[in-house]
């Protein structure tokens, strides 16, 4: 009967959710397939279905299927930072690839900010990041990101635990100082650090939203000063703010849960 038909086959795309979310939020088909005892065509179909609908992405790349923001949406979940750093690579390499310097995303959790993704240049002058490190709030530009559009009470109490050490001659040391730039950063977009983290160093960031249009994560260009001078970070900065808007329309903001079509991890 049609009624059995549907049954069984909203049942098999709810195990194929279930699946992908067990295994960190992404599963190739073959995964998928070995996974949930479905033929390939079988869970193909029904994994297109998903798409069409917005429950899942999948990676053109990688060719792995991902939880929709859809679904994040819906269930108030957030991304795990092993998820978002996942979503997040196809991005930072096109950053990379764009601009030529190194990229990193980063996220604050409990008052922390870490870098969780990262995308190095192959040149022979370039920044080493790792991931898992973790940035000053007050002197990074995407510790400054991150802090810009925090709620006031939240942002007042990372504030007040802040020392506000002199890393280089250009370090914010007061936090007047500090409110002062989250401010500028507001108004502007992004977030610049010129040497205030480590002297020979420029970065600037960006924040990256998602469906609930909440900050999430900062997406950062870093690079030695003379790769970024002032003249060139208006360039930078176009570059980085179509990336960032495509990683946001990804995680599900000012969209109904599609991707942009320019995204990295577009469907095919």
């Amino acid at each position: 009967m049609k009624s059995n038909k549907t049954h069984q086959s909203l049942e098999r795309g709810l195990r194929i959710i279930e699946t992908i979310a067990a295994i960190d939020g992404s599963a190739t088909l073959a995964e998928i397939a070995r996974k949930t005892s479905l033929a390939r065509s079988t869970a193909h179909h029904l994994l297109r279905a998903l798409l069409e609908f917005g429950y899942l992405v999948q990676d053109g790349d990688a060719r792995t299927y991902t939880l929709g923001p859809k679904l994040f949406r819906l269930t108030g979940r957030a991304w795990t930072k092993e998820q978002l750093a996942e979503i997040a690579m196809p991005f930072l390499n096109e950053l990379s690839s764009r601009t030529g310097e190194g990229t990193s995303l980063a996220v604050l959790r409990d008052g922390v900010v870490t870098v969780i993704a990262k995308r190095e240049t192959e040149g022979p002058v370039r920044v080493v990041q790792e991931v898992g490190a973790r940035r000053p709030i007050y002197c990074t530009a995407v510790g400054k990101t991150l802090a810009a559009w925090l709620p006031e009470q939240e942002l007042e109490g990372i504030i007040s635990r802040t020392v506000f050490e002199k890393k280089t001659a250009k370090t914010i040391t007061s936090p007047t100082a500090f409110r002062r730039e989250l401010a500028r950063i507001r108004a502007t977009g992004s977030a610049i650090d010129d040497e205030e983290h480590i002297k020979g160093i420029r970065c600037i960031a960006t924040p990256i939203r998602d469906h609930s249009g909440e900050v999430r994560a900062a997406l950062c260009i870093v690079g030695p000063k003379t790769h970024l001078p002032y003249r060139r970070l208006a360039e930078i900065r176009q570059a980085l703010a179509a990336v960032s808007a495509d990683l946001s329309a990804r995680l599900g903001h000012g969209s109904t849960g599609k991707m942009s079509e320019k995204s990295p991890g577009g469907t095919e």
